[in-house]
């Protein structure tokens, strides 16, 4: 079975004005896709090289590419499922089990964003921030990911996260990185997110 780039949950200008319609698409059908690709490609490879058929000194290479397209593949798949058009949000901040949560480790909710937003603002280069469950301390973290998959915290469950590679922005906001992150708030589906935060904990708890 391939990996397939899944559909969005909305129309590629449902997010105006913060994120527009021609980033989303290219975004969605361009890089997205890229990274279906080469994570397709790489799973066809290792798969010749444990079949025997491949090139086994190659093994590392396509494990690398595994890792970054694979990280890709789900990263912009949980940026889509956790953004949403105004109308289709039913929470305009963290509520739910996660709002307390968040207040627990950050204080408040605006600590929460400012810490979340600095941290996308400051990843070096290409990457994420993340706003993530560790079910070894039970508690929340902000992390940032560099490329698709640097600096990932191994165990921990990603919620919500923002993508600040220069595709993901440029065409509206050119070298403004702070102005996207702070109209992605505009558009975070907090009930996705939480629901994301319920599950991770659950999960946790039967381990």
């Amino acid at each position: 079975m391939a990996f397939t780039l899944p559909k969005l949950p909305y129309a590629y200008d449902a997010l105006e004005p913060h994120i527009d319609a021609k980033t989303m698409e290219i975004h969605h059908t361009k890089h997205h896709q890229g990274y279906v690709n080469g994570l397709n490609k790489a799973v066809r490879e290792l798969r010749r090289i444990a079949e025997g058929d491949g090139d086994a000194s190659l093994t590392k290479h396509w494990a690398r590419e595994l890792a970054f397209h694979g990280g890709g593949h789900i990263n912009h798949t949980l940026f889509w499922y956790t953004m949403a058009p105004e109308a289709g949000r039913t929470q305009r901040e963290p509520t739910g089990e996660l709002g307390p949560a968040l207040r627990e480790t950050f204080g408040s909710l605006e600590n929460f964003r400012r810490v979340f937003l600095a941290a996308a603002d400051a990843v070096e280069g290409s990457g994420w921030a993340w706003l993530m469950f560790d079910p070894v301390s039970g508690g929340l973290l902000v992390t940032q990911m560099e490329k698709q998959q640097d600096l990932y915290v191994t165990g921990a469950v990603p919620l919500m996260g923002v993508d600040v590679w220069e595709h993901a922005y440029y065409l509206k906001y050119q070298n403004r990185r702070s102005d996207y992150t702070k109209a992605y708030w505009n558009v975070v589906n907090w009930a996705a997110v939480d629901a994301m935060y319920i599950a991770a904990r659950g999960a946790a708890s039967r381990m």
